[in-house]
């Protein structure tokens, strides 16, 4: 895990904001689309559920285009973006969409990983064959998307900790962390596996791995 430290001054601003009916209608979100982020990607925001005066909850949730649009069993990107959005519009907060296909590395190269981990790799020594390191993934631009949003402290709602530790870097008080739920399957236990050995994710299965970290509120879905 490394932390990064800022490249360039938090300048970012909301350049629109429109109202979004989303999973059929059951939930309205506040679109932000936003201007000179650092990486200059087209990252959005959706903010749903009752306002927070203190600190908002958060989700930073990175594209995944198997996961999230075609249901891929080979992660757990798409139950975990599911549930974020229901847990953030019930208790009040804001998801991050972040333009950060493959932690980082893109959409094909990803699938070029996935290949190799079918040949018996995991998903951190697939992305180091393709000479990438283990999580190629900024968050300045979620900072800055925050501080355009007028938000300094948030409860983070995550199992990977490189984004607490990025956030505070980069100005955001992370008050409280809340892991997510653990969707295994037989498809994803390695790479759910490696996750938790290897880049410290909260991640329990059946008695292995790493617990959530202190001060975590809740687990849901196990």
């Amino acid at each position: 895990m490394v932390t990064k430290q800022a490249t360039a001054p938090l300048r970012a601003t909301v350049r629109q904001t429109i109202d979004l009916p989303i999973l059929g209608g059951n939930v309205t979100a506040r679109l932000s689309t936003f201007d000179h982020l650092c990486d200059e990607r087209e990252h959005i925001a959706l903010r749903m559920g009752p306002a927070h005066a203190d600190a908002p909850y958060v989700r930073l949730h990175s594209e995944c285009l198997t996961g999230d649009v075609f249901g891929s069993q080979r992660c757990d990107c798409g139950l975990q973006l599911t549930e974020a959005i229901y847990r953030i519009n019930n208790m009040g907060g804001i998801l991050l969409y972040l333009r950060q296909e493959g932690r980082g590395i893109g959409l094909y190269p990803k699938i070029d990983a996935y290949a190799l981990q079918a040949a018996g790799m995991d998903t951190f020594a697939a992305n180091r064959a393709l000479n990438f390191g283990n999580d190629e993934r900024n968050y300045q631009c979620a900072a800055e998307m925050l501080h355009a949003l007028d938000v300094r402290a948030i409860r983070l709602i995550s199992n990977n900790p490189d984004k607490a530790s990025q956030l505070e870097a980069f100005g955001i008080r992370v008050l409280e962390c809340l892991p997510t739920g653990v969707y295994c399957n037989h498809h994803n236990r390695h790479y759910l596996q490696a996750k938790s050995e290897q880049a410290e994710h909260s991640i329990l299965l059946d008695g292995m791995g790493r617990p959530a970290r202190a001060g975590a509120a809740e687990r849901v879905g196990a």
